[in-house]
């Protein structure tokens, strides 16, 4: 799939709204009982970067960004700043933040993953763009380094060992990421009834499946 590996300008982002999205089919049985299901495994994010009132250099910066993308065309980075840690976003990242899997001697490649709990119920989202520099790893609680003991493809998300983890031993990992997406138009309709000014009230942004 067509991507670039940058990030959407975050002073623009500022302001953005969205979040994750869900399908689920509901069908309401003659006794009021509903029967629900998700054809979806996984959620899928939505965003809007709508702009406010901007100086015409941020409405240019937007328009630069967009046409290089050529609208809906190219996939690129986004950072969701209500989820961009494999930890809260108010926290540390550590090399014990989320669990990847356990060794069994032969396994080398484990793909980055980020766990959500509430209660008895869980879900894991798969990470396909960490943040180059920011990938820490450790197995059996040891940290790694990176490129001695572990390689990252930033691209992917997918963690290589130069040495396979023993059976048994524990690989947990941290990180920061983005979001792959796109634009959801290829149409920007920007406003510049003001003086030296502008503003771009709908920018709809949805993430991609890699």
């Amino acid at each position: 799939m067509a991507f670039h590996e940058i990030r959407f300008p975050l002073p623009i982002a500022l302001g953005a709204s969205g979040g994750p999205e869900r399908r689920t089919e509901i069908v309401t049985l003659g006794s009021g009982r509903e029967e629900r299901n998700s054809p979806w495994a996984m959620s899928r994010r939505r965003y809007n970067a709508g702009l406010g009132l901007r100086k015409l250099d941020d409405i240019h910066e937007l328009i630069a960004f967009f046409e290089a993308r050529r609208g809906r065309l190219y996939g690129f980075r986004w950072r969701d700043r209500a989820d961009w840690k494999s930890g809260a976003p108010g926290e540390t990242v550590t090399p014990l933040d989320q669990a990847l899997g356990t060794g069994d001697g032969e396994r080398m490649v484990f793909p980055l993953v980020k766990t959500y709990v509430s209660g008895e119920a869980s879900y894991t989202r798969e990470i396909a763009k960490p943040v180059a520099g920011s990938v820490r790893v450790s197995v059996a609680g040891a940290e790694q380094e990176e490129g001695v003991d572990f390689a990252v493809d930033h691209a992917s998300g997918v963690v290589t060992f130069a040495v396979a983890p023993a059976a048994g031993e524990s690989v947990t990992a941290g990180y920061e990421f983005d979001v792959p997406v796109r634009f959801d138009t290829d149409f920007l309709d920007i406003n510049l009834a003001a003086f030296e000014a502008g503003s771009v009230p709908d920018i709809p942004v949805i993430e991609i499946r890699l």
